[in-house]
């Protein structure tokens, strides 16, 4: 049974115009309660769907967690961008959280893929190789990032791409080694991935080796349309309070070399930023390196993402907003979304859509609101809701052939007896 506001005829036409992105934040919790319901109720909440593939490159098998948006219906074609998430076994709930609250307003609805890390961690992770850490001995297998992402590349990405609904519009996560993972993949690779983000990078490793060769190529490299988020916590010298960020870069010890690498990079990116990257860094003075991962996430997807967040929401809401120009909104936001995506994006949801099209029908504005069933059938022209929207658009103008005509449209793509009884119905009028 699909939902849908009939009449609001004893709410104010103020009223009115002021639920309007009420309601699409009601559909967008609405989503997030749905895929509560969808987990085993003897637990409070479950995250990502274990699955796992052999490596060759690895020589072992890898498990992922994949967790797929709310909205996602086996029966929809639509896909999604997707995030990969280093330590998927640690952070893969806390993006998943972000998600349930953020996406749709503020981030993308996607496809989440926590990559498991934990075993030869600091084997994939780290970008070169190491004997001594800080004078002491380090004798744990390490530097094989390269190795890593050739997985990545070559094994794991076309797997999602062939088994899961994503795009290519993907996202790169990692908090301390997973970090230094990402900025290296960043330099490297920077076309593997649109977004990195990275949090508390572990720059320090092997005496600053990553930042030394960044340095060198971000001077040259093309970073249009990519974009970084960084963090850095606020423990900034293990013994020494008198340390802060304001003083630290002046301190020479290995103390402060974490903080001052992480420092030191974001400066040398700033310096660059002719390159075209997006680059935003954020210092969080009452966090640790333990800490940091959550505010991190919340931070950088919603700036990563900022290009997304809607736009003239106050002339979407106004009565007297003309339909011309509610039109031009609406389509200067699908030329946005499929500039940063690469690919044709719908700009608004279909509930959404919907929605907005009937509120317009109570309000006495019938051309604003075939211009919202209009489009929504344009962009979901899968949706047998969207073509019954658009029948009972006509049918409130007594216009019944074409009523019948798309709800006859609705009855091929679903099959649904209740779109055959309203055929029956309108045909008897």
């Amino acid at each position: 049974m699909k939902t849908k506001i009939r009449t609001i005829k004893d709410i104010n036409m103020t009223q009115g115009l002021k639920l309007v992105l009420t309601i699409g934040f009601i559909i967008f919790f609405q989503q997030f309660v749905k895929s509560q319901d969808k987990h085993n109720q003897q637990f409070l909440q479950k995250v990502g769907v274990l699955d796992s593939l052999y490596s060759k490159i690895l020589d072992e098998s890898r498990k992922i967690y994949v967790q797929l948006p709310a909205s996602y219906t086996p029966e929809k074609s639509q896909k999604y961008p997707v995030a990969y998430v280093l330590d998927g076994e640690m952070f893969l709930p806390i993006v998943n959280e972000v998600q349930n609250f953020y996406s749709g307003g503020f981030t993308p609805e996607m496809v989440l893929v926590g990559i498991s890390n934990d075993k030869n961690r600091v084997r994939d992770l780290t970008t070169s190789t190491i004997t001594t850490k800080y004078g002491m001995p380090f004798n744990e297998k390490n530097g094989e990032a390269n190795n890593f992402r050739k997985f990545i590349e070559t094994e794991l990405i076309p797997y999602v791409e062939n088994k899961y609904p994503v795009t290519n519009y993907r996202t790169l996560i990692g908090h301390s080694y997973g970090g230094l993972f990402t900025i290296s993949t960043l330099v490297n690779q920077p076309n593997l991935f649109a977004n990195y983000l990275a949090i508390d990078p572990s720059l320090d490793w092997d005496d600053q080796k990553l930042l030394k060769e960044a340095q060198q190529v971000f001077a040259k490299q093309n970073y249009k349309n990519k974009a970084l988020f960084m963090s850095l916590n606020g423990q900034l010298h293990m013994q020494n309070s008198q340390i802060t960020i304001d003083n630290v870069m002046q301190d020479t010890t290995d103390f402060t070399l974490f903080s001052r690498s992480n420092i030191a990079f974001s400066n040398m990116v700033e310096e660059n930023a002719k390159n075209g990257l997006s680059f935003e860094w954020k210092f969080y003075p009452r966090d640790i390196h333990g800490t940091i991962p959550f505010p991190s996430l919340m931070d950088g997807l919603i700036l990563l993402f900022e290009w997304y967040q809607m736009e003239n929401t106050d002339k979407i809401n106004s009565f007297n907003t003309s339909k011309d120009e509610l039109f031009s909104i609406i389509k200067y936001r699908e030329e946005k979304l499929k500039k940063h995506f690469g690919y044709a994006e719908p700009p608004y949801p279909e509930d959404l859509l919907n929605m907005s099209g009937y509120m317009n029908m109570d309000m006495q504005q019938p051309e604003k609101a075939k211009m919202y069933f209009e489009l929504a059938t344009e962009y979901y022209p899968e949706s047998a809701n969207t073509y019954d929207s658009m029948s009972e658009y006509y049918e409130a103008q007594g216009d019944f052939a074409n009523s019948i005509k798309y709800v006859t449209k609705a009855y091929e793509l679903s099959g649904n007896d209740f779109y055959k009884k309203r055929i029956e119905e309108l045909k008897r009028k």
